[in-house]
């Protein structure tokens, strides 16, 4: 297929029609020549003698006529060590090196090798010669940061390999040959440090795939205790402009329990991007004590660069983190928004005249995205276990979660969190919405108390709609202390300070033991004359739990705190709960 010429004949937008002559396959990297440059391109349409191909820059001077050359290769991504700390576009260029040898301005056509090519890494042997290795073996490994970076037999070389040569431990180029591999025909294939796989096939290199249950700490209380992610699961954060949909994935970024994450800022505004470019170098790794940029990989591709590059950017994500799962890592992928990604395959759709969908979305809109979040999942290695769990942000046009991104994405993923428009307003953050939210996945905490506690905020939150209509003197106090408990779940536990430097991060241990409070505090059934005092007494109970959830674990303050508290609940109160009784129990 290497040497198949083509010849512009069609320019729509992004999308260039091609007449070629010879053999073609989808998906297959073209470039067009256009004012001695070469735009990078995509096959996405074969009819006989003509395809379509998405260019992934600007077409700006693309005429009729000009040359297209196709490579015989499939969009891929070069694996190896160097991938961490990396700030890549949507092609796997190293924008950072792109910046300095174009300016800061971008230009077209430049492509420049995704690792270092100069630098030498500390190689040491896993192997010797004769031993058996297949696809995703270990020949060696060389340290990346706090990790040691496993050099494996490539994934595309499938079948038995002998070893027949080993080189010995050392400082070696990405590019030097590390080993020589012989198959069962004896031909003789040297391998490097590094080797590229196609972004849209999903690596299958393991034993068995098997089912999220772990869960993955995040340190935010409101997901580790009532809308949990399994290690290996997916789920999706829709919700409207402002909400705090890159917040909320920066914490998670920052604190999950997981070795590697990635971030795939697709479409997003750049004002954002620069934020997290800025800040994740300066912020402290609590898990390896050096910088959090060490563990991560950005993946860039903003609202303002070309927008067939979203799709490749999306691809190019869950491939690397698909690359160390394979060592045993836990992998997070974060990708902001799959909004952008889905009005990218809208405009190339319409461009290729395919009957539309809802909201003139492709009709595969729902398969596309299923088939991305699948390649998320904890796998079984041949000595250990790795991961990929994905979660992606969804921008809905007015918060509207019935509009078909949102729709796809809640049919495939493990967890919904739904950022709510009328609690950020309110500033209660993380604004998800404790109602309209939904996990399938185990918590931290026992499933039974979690709904006993979860009761109450759905119960307060009806009472407050009663009063809404017929006034605070139309209910009875009874419903009033249930809403006054729903008010102090949500204010305590569900919202949480990312700016206070104790209550930004939650450990699990912690988050049981204060769950165990406030489930206490719920349990209790309360006396007060009238409604004024009720409202005082909790006034000054959710304050008391506030500060002590600012106060330093289990130092005095933390202590004294809890004793107040305590001895709050106890002169205030009746007896347990029935239904309590056996969840203190």
């Amino acid at each position: 297929m290497i040497g198949t010429k083509g010849t512009v004949i069609a320019v729509n937008g992004n999308m260039v029609d091609v007449r070629f002559d010879g053999a073609v396959s989808m998906n297959e990297v073209c470039y067009v020549k256009v004012a001695g440059k070469r735009l990078k391109s995509e096959v996405i349409r074969i009819r006989g003698e003509v395809c379509q191909i998405q260019v992934f820059e600007i077409t700006k001077g693309i005429a009729v006529e000009d040359a297209v050359e196709f490579t015989g290769e499939m969009l891929a991504v070069e694996l190896g060590p160097g991938l961490l700390g990396q700030v890549y576009d949507g092609l796997q260029n190293p924008l950072p090196q792109l910046a300095e040898a174009t300016g800061h301005f971008l230009e077209r056509g430049v492509y420049l090798p995704p690792l270092p090519a100069d630098k030498k890494w500390d190689f040491t042997p896993e192997v010797k010669v004769g031993d058996k290795v297949g696809r995703a073996d270990t020949l060696g490994t060389v340290p990346e940061g706090a990790f040691s970076h496993k050099i494996m037999v490539p994934f595309g070389m499938y079948g038995s390999y002998t070893v027949s040569k080993i080189s010995p431990a050392g400082s070696y180029k990405i590019g030097a040959a590390i080993a020589e591999l012989k198959d069962a025909k004896g031909k003789k294939v040297p391998v490097t440090m590094s080797f590229t796989w196609p972004v849209k096939r999903a690596v299958d290199c393991y034993e068995e795939r098997l089912k999220p249950v772990d869960p993955m700490v995040t340190r935010v209380r409101l997901i580790d205790t009532f809308f949990p992610v399994a290690r290996g699961g997916t789920y999706c954060i829709p919700g409207p402009f402002g909400a705090g949909k890159t917040v909320l994935q920066q914490i998670t970024s920052r604190f999950a329990d997981v070795d590697v994450v990635i971030v795939a800022a697709c479409g997003e505004r750049a004002g954002e991007v620069v934020e997290t470019l800025k800040e994740f170098p300066e912020l402290k790794d609590e898990r390896t004590g050096r910088s959090l940029m060490e563990r991560t990989i950005i993946i860039c591709n903003t609202s303002s660069m070309p927008v067939a590059a979203r799709e490749a950017s999306v691809y190019t994500a869950v491939t690397l983190a698909e690359y160390y799962r394979q060592m045993g890592l836990h992998v997070l992928l974060l990708a902001d928004s799959t909004s952008r990604w889905a009005q990218a395959m809208r405009e190339m759709s319409g461009r290729l005249e395919e009957i539309p969908g809802e909201e003139a979305f492709p009709a595969y809109l729902e398969s596309t995205i299923a088939s991305f979040y699948e390649r998320a999942g904890i796998v079984r290695l041949k000595n250990e276990l790795g991961s990929v769990t994905i979660g992606g942000t969804v921008s809905p046009a007015g918060g509207n979660f019935e509009e078909p991104v949102t729709q796809a994405t809640l049919k495939v993923v493990g967890a919904f969190h739904g950022l709510s428009r009328e609690r950020s307003d309110a500033r209660k953050f993380p604004a998800i919405h404790p109602l309209d939210s939904w996990s399938k996945y185990k918590g931290i905490i026992d499933a039974e108390k979690v709904g006993y506690a979860h009761g109450f905020m759905r119960r307060g939150s009806e009472v407050e709609q009663m009063m809404k209509v017929v006034g605070e003197e139309g209910t009875s106090l009874d419903d009033y202390i249930v809403y006054l408990k729903g008010d102090l779940i949500d204010s305590v536990y569900f919202q949480q300070n990312s700016f206070d430097e104790v209550d930004a991060a939650v450990t699990p241990e912690r988050q049981m033991y204060t769950f165990t409070k406030l489930l206490h505090v719920l349990a209790s059934r309360f006396s007060f004359p009238d409604k004024n005092e009720a409202r005082v007494w909790f006034s000054r109970l959710r304050q008391r739990f506030l500060d002590y959830n600012g106060s330093h674990w289990q130092d005095t303050r933390f202590k004294n705190l809890e004793k107040e508290i305590e001895d709050m609940v106890k002169r205030q109160s009746e007896g347990l709960d029935k239904a309590a009784e056996k969840l203190l129990a």
